[in-house]
């Protein structure tokens, strides 16, 4: 079996554009910047994050493990948004779309930061539509706080407090 490629470098050179463009899409509202300002670049603009773990603040034999994979863009001055999927404390799909703030040097430590997202959450049904507030349609908002550390080079962990219900541990990479 013979693969034909007229030129694998015009192949190579496609994938670096196709990589480059992703790496400048902005798909954040506008209304979040604080001025007219164009947006300033940033080297590593996009965040992947996985969690594999979360915990609960009180036992419920209902409660399944929370899986989740976000991705996010985030912009030099610490505004970002983004898309989570993730399997709720009951077993179910959903989705969070946010938006937010992240502040680096909290106490005093450049690798300590701070970040507080807004946004809806889909996803909570059935019997389940009532375990968050505000759940009209199976969509509700969300607050989230975390609080993270970021090691050197594109790694990071993170807590984010889930409301009353408990709070998610997750690792992050920039890229």
């Amino acid at each position: 079996m013979a693969f034909l490629c007229a030129n694998p470098l015009a192949h190579s050179q496609q994938s670096s554009d196709i990589l480059s463009a992703a790496h400048g899409l902005q798909p954040c509202p506008t209304a979040l910047k604080a001025d007219d300002t164009p947006d300033t670049p940033h080297d590593k603009p996009w965040q992947l994050m996985l969690s594999p773990y979360a915990e609960h603040w009180h036992y419920n034999p209902e409660h399944r493990p929370v899986r989740l994979i976000s991705l996010e863009r985030q912009d030099i001055r610490g505004r970002f948004c983004g898309l989570a999927f993730f399997t709720n404390s009951f077993g179910q799909p959903s989705l969070y779309g946010f938006v937010g703030q992240r502040w680096t040097g909290v106490m005093g430590n450049p690798h300590v930061f701070f970040k507080l997202s807004g946004g809806l959450i889909y996803g909570y049904k059935g019997a389940y539509k009532d375990k968050i507030p505000f759940n009209n349609y199976g969509i509700a908002p969300a607050v989230i706080p975390s609080l993270g550390y970021h090691f050197s080079g594109d790694h990071s962990v993170q807590a984010s407090l889930l409301g009353t219900a408990g709070f998610l541990l997750a690792y992050s990479h920039d890229f």
